[in-house]
């Protein structure tokens, strides 16, 4: 258990990030990030599942000392960050960095901001603890991949439960051996199948992550016992969950110098691996005026691994759809707003035109492309056969435009539930992040 051991010096790069360190652009991004997962769990606290998650949770009694997003249940710490964890990914909708490969914000920030809340801590000091989370669920996961999730883990809820204990840890100030300490009670705990894909289970793993990275650092600062190289120690994380572990990919230096930069927000409500596809199938349909009718093939090409994730061939409900390669290509050729939360339903995954549509698609799996990569081409009723390239892993180059395009999706969000006026008070308190005296305001606005 050296402190030259991968999970240790995780640890140490965590406790030691400094925010006067962070670069202007990152710190937009955190507010980005805590933008975009407010919106998304404010929009999803309506699913049936938060409901069943604050029954029991609201049953099981504690102190209530965290906000419950978009309700006025108030509960204890460790299950908020379950009930928010979950409500931010029930309607998959939330941001994504391919070197988990997983949902980062939807893991860290509902640890993060519940303990925030309890210790009145500030915008400033929760950026930084984001930040420390964020990176270090990146080099694990970049250490990991691709078998870890090839093997048939859910990545945000495994590795997820490291960025969360990590961020937490920062917040309370833990020093490095600390800080190791917590990410081994998070390793122990870390869990998630992507055989529950398509079930309330995926957002469950989310909340999962962000409760038991909470539960670890809490438990580290008491000084409860674990190993300190988790990720690397035989039978410990790495060698038991996965055939590829490449501690340099952990060490290696991202690009600008944090994952961070890589971070990607969707604007279609549907799992990322489907983004590709459905900019490519609206791009032909925009630029050939294209109507159902007038489509006899479609052939769409993308990485094999995309099959164990998003290959649901004939969805039944919303949220089946919302992993169906074929339902969201043909609901972007149909014109179907796939950014709309209404449109992943039952009515339009039985709908017979999209019904139809889907039936044509022919998945032409490619060997070693990138997860985020797709070609569709068509084969018209006129002999034509145009075809689109997109590569959906490649972050936005203009931040600025960036935060415009997420403040119109988190206000179609988050206005229908908590109204105008609520909406831009907490948009405009999150564009103050780092200024905030106390988080607790900001939970506050998000709750109902």
């Amino acid at each position: 258990m050296s402190e030259t051991g991968l999970t240790h010096v995780l640890a140490s790069k965590a406790a030691g990030l400094d925010y006067d360190n962070l670069p202007p652009p990152a710190r937009e991004l955190v507010r980005q990030c805590v933008l975009d997962y407010l919106g998304v769990a404010v929009a999803g606290a309506s699913d049936g599942l938060v409901r069943l998650l604050l029954d029991e949770m609201n049953e099981a009694g504690g102190a209530p000392k965290a906000s419950v997003i978009g309700h006025e249940l108030r509960l204890p710490a460790l299950s908020a960050a379950l009930v928010n964890g979950a409500a931010a990914h029930a309607l998959d909708y939330d941001d994504v960095n391919m070197a988990m490969p997983g949902h980062p914000s939807v893991a860290i920030l509902p640890a993060l901001l519940a303990l925030a809340e309890l210790r009145h801590s500030s915008g400033h000091a929760v950026a930084t603890a984001f930040v420390a989370g964020y990176e270090t669920t990146c080099r694990i996961g970049a250490a990991l991949q691709p078998g870890h999730y090839n093997l048939g883990f859910h990545s945000t809820g495994t590795i997820g439960s490291f960025g969360a204990a990590a961020a937490c840890a920062r917040l309370l100030g833990l020093d490095a051996e600390t800080t190791a300490i917590a990410l081994g009670i998070a390793g122990t705990q870390a869990a998630g199948l992507k055989s529950q894909f398509g079930t309330m289970c995926k957002p469950f793993h989310a909340g999962k992550a962000a409760q038991c990275g909470l539960l670890a650092a809490r438990l580290a600062a008491r000084g409860f016992s674990s190993r300190t190289d988790i990720v690397e120690c035989l039978r410990g994380f790495a060698l038991t969950h996965g055939p590829d572990f490449a501690p340099e990919a952990a060490l290696a230096e991202p690009e600008g110098g944090l994952h961070l930069f890589a971070n990607l927000f969707k604007y279609h409500a549907a799992c990322y691996l489907t983004h590709a596809p459905i900019e490519c199938a609206r791009r032909l349909r925009e630029d050939h005026r294209l109507e159902p009718d007038a489509i006899a093939g479609i052939t769409l090409r993308l990485d094999a691994s995309c099959e164990r994730v998003c290959n649901i061939p004939a969805p039944s409900d919303g949220l089946q759809s919302k992993f169906s390669l074929r339902q969201t290509v043909a609901m972007a050729l149909a014109g179907v707003d796939t950014a709309s939360l209404g449109a992943y339903s039952a009515e339009n995954a039985r709908d017979p035109r999209l019904v139809g549509l889907r039936e044509r698609v022919v998945l032409d799996w490619q060997d070693s492309w990138p997860q985020t990569l797709s070609e569709l081409e068509l084969e018209l009723t006129d002999g034509r056969r145009p075809m689109a390239r997109h590569d959906a892993g490649i972050p936005a180059g203009d931040i600025a435009d960036q935060g415009r395009r997420l403040a119109a999706k988190f206000d179609s969000l988050v206005e229908p539930v908590l109204g105008p006026s609520r909406t831009r008070e907490l948009r405009e308190t999150i564009a103050g992040l780092d200024s905030l005296a106390d988080i607790g305001t900001l939970a506050r606005l998000a709750a109902a």
